[in-house]
């Protein structure tokens, strides 16, 4: 979009709040630096200026939005998704509608072990076309960052291929995608010293083709231990790379404390944490990401968020998209789930979603707020009010979502 001026809007900027670059805690997660009637314009892929009151004139040629109290957020940011894979699951779907838990699925070779299978039959192209889909779905839910892991290869070449898929992906949208290495997931059990390999080929072989990537893991009975997780995360330091961890899901088995001593960026999950564990995560850098989608899917409890955030944590919230326990690409109804379920106050879950989402992939300086010189990722909404996108259950799609100043939604041209 060559030049666009939005004015009369009610523009939740997320602006201010302290540091540039840090989460968001307690009492500055609530203030999402509202302009009651402002304007903004956007120059090609950038937020040119915004301010309150009367818009500047118009520029010849520049496209006007008048939004007539309508709300403008920032655009979504999706912090933990698995939104690359192929086949779907619903047998396992079926399965869980009659009693069977997850684990006991995964136990079976079904779970992320079916998703691998289908995955390493796929074709680089077809992965790819897989999350350009996905990740336009999630757009239409107002989403315009996507972190997306790779995991279901389970080996050095299927890995390889489905960060080059990931990759390609975000070449082919204007979304902002986000690929992390996820090589630490399930373990294949039809390969001999699996661990071993995939600390001593899987990780260096990617460090060297995805130079900085975030190396993740998923610690859980039945998938990797604590002691596997250390020493995949310290040879991912050595080479250079960030941590993150799948921990406490299902089984509070010791992670929480080994990972904010290595200085992982995120911790997620976290529906089986103890309060021990929750205050020492809320005490750190690291940033807690909870999943309720996730919990709503498998009938299980959620993260404690607002134990955590009381006791001054950093909290940002994700849909964790994937085929087996979280079929979800709305970020709205996270939204609901936030307010419903764990209690957060409306702003907070947009901080979540947000700034604290946009810190959790070390993009705060490009996006998860408005402001001058930041990406213009953004949504615009019927709503009037912000509130709003907690009490409607999923609530309405927005009328209008710009990727870095393209228009990836435009159902404005009627207002405007």
């Amino acid at each position: 979009m060559r030049s666009l001026l939005i004015l009369n809007a009610r523009i939740a900027t997320l602006a201010g709040g302290g540091s540039s670059v840090l989460p968001r805690r307690g009492d500055a997660m609530r203030d999402l630096g509202v302009i009651e009637r402002g304007w903004m314009r956007v120059c090609g892929s950038r937020i040119d200026a915004l301010g309150a009151g009367d818009a500047p004139k118009a520029m010849g040629g520049e496209r006007v939005i008048d939004a007539r109290g309508r709300l403008v957020t920032p655009g979504f940011v999706d912090c933990h998704t698995h939104a690359c894979y192929e086949g779907e699951r619903l047998n396992e779907w079926e399965m869980k509608l009659a009693g069977v838990p997850y684990l006991e699925i995964l136990a079976k070779g079904g779970g992320i072990l079916a998703s691998v299978r289908a995955t390493r039959a796929a074709s680089t192209s077809t992965l790819t076309e897989g999350v350009v889909r996905r990740t336009r779905e999630m757009a239409a839910f107002g989403t315009t960052t996507v972190e997306v892991k790779s995991g279901y290869g389970l080996d050095t070449a299927t890995e390889l291929r489905m960060l080059e898929a990931i990759t390609a992906a975000g070449r082919a949208t204007p979304l902002r995608i986000v690929p992390t290495f996820l090589g630490a997931h399930a373990k294949d059990p039809a390969a001999s010293r699996f661990v071993e390999r995939t600390i001593d080929e899987t990780l260096p072989a990617v460090a060297k083709a995805h130079p900085g990537i975030v190396a993740d893991a998923y610690c859980e009975t039945g998938a990797w231990s604590v002691d596997e997780c250390v020493r995949y995360f310290e040879r991912a330091v050595v080479l250079g790379l960030s941590v993150r961890v799948h921990t406490d899901q299902f089984n509070s088995l010791g992670m929480i404390a080994r990972a904010v001593a290595l200085g992982a960026r995120s911790v997620d999950h976290l529906e089986a944490a103890t309060r021990d564990d929750l205050e020492l995560v809320a005490k750190s850098p690291t940033i807690a990401v909870g999943l309720p989608a996730t919990s709503f899917c498998l009938g299980a409890p959620c993260i404690r968020a607002r134990e955590f955030i009381d006791a001054g944590g950093a909290l940002a919230l994700a849909t964790n998209a994937n085929p087996g326990s979280a079929p979800v690409r709305a970020m709205s109804i996270v939204h609901s789930f936030a307010v419903r379920e764990l209690r957060m106050t409306p702003a907070e879950a947009i901080t979540t979603t947000t700034w604290n989402g946009a810190c959790v992939l070390g993009l705060a300086r490009e996006c998860g707020s408005l402001e001058a010189g930041k990406s213009a990722d953004l949504a615009l909404w019927e709503h009037r009010d912000e509130r709003a996108l907690g009490y409607e259950l999923a609530g309405s799609l927005p009328i209008m979502v710009l990727a870095r100043g393209e228009a990836v939604i435009d159902d404005a041209r009627g207002i405007g």
